[in-house]
């Protein structure tokens, strides 16, 4: 029988697993390797908890730690790709990050597209405020940023996105 902490944080990551999953999807190029940030993650958060009463974590410190988890296989994997490099040319993979076929809605794809080609601050905000639910004061906190900057990169996020998904749809009605 599981005890009322493991229950607590297992109804937690029901709650938080598929918005921690989307913002991994930004830090690692395929689902799997987003899932082993997430697992990464939460091992981490596991213990750092531990410390700290044992509680499910705030979902922005999971956020944060996504991160920063990201951040240090990016490192790690630049460095592999670097020592790999003089040894043998490799080819450059696709960077995916949200599986396209979850949604066969055209509009959604040409979204899921859009964010993508964001620039990753941009991104990161955006997946944070929309999918994850955060307060920019919460984004600013797991970025290490002021929430004046967080609330701008918001805002620039999404006038880039209704300029390029507007133009795709004047570019879809000329030609129809």
């Amino acid at each position: 029988m599981a005890t009322p902490l493991a229950e607590k944080w297992k109804d937690w990551f029901g709650q938080n697993g598929a918005k921690l999953l989307l913002f991994a999807r930004g830090w690692s190029t395929s689902r799997e390797g987003a899932e082993d940030l997430v697992q990464e993650t939460m091992v981490r958060m596991w213990h750092y908890q531990a410390d700290h009463g044992g509680e499910p974590p705030d979902l922005a410190l999971a956020f944060s730690t996504i991160r920063f988890c990201g951040l240090n296989q990016k490192r790690s994997d630049s460095r592999r790709k670097k020592r790999e490099e003089s040894i043998i040319y490799l080819n450059d993979f696709e960077d995916v990050w949200l599986d396209p076929t979850l949604e066969d809605d055209e509009e959604a794809i040409m979204l899921r597209e859009a964010v993508q080609r964001l620039a990753p601050k941009l991104r990161d905000v955006v997946i944070m405020k929309i999918w994850g639910g955060l307060t920019f004061q919460q984004i600013s906190e797991a970025l290490a940023i002021p929430a004046n900057t967080s609330a701008s990169r918001y805002r620039y996020a999404l006038e880039q996105l209704s300029k390029e998904l507007q133009t795709v749809k004047e570019a879809r009605h000329e030609i129809a």
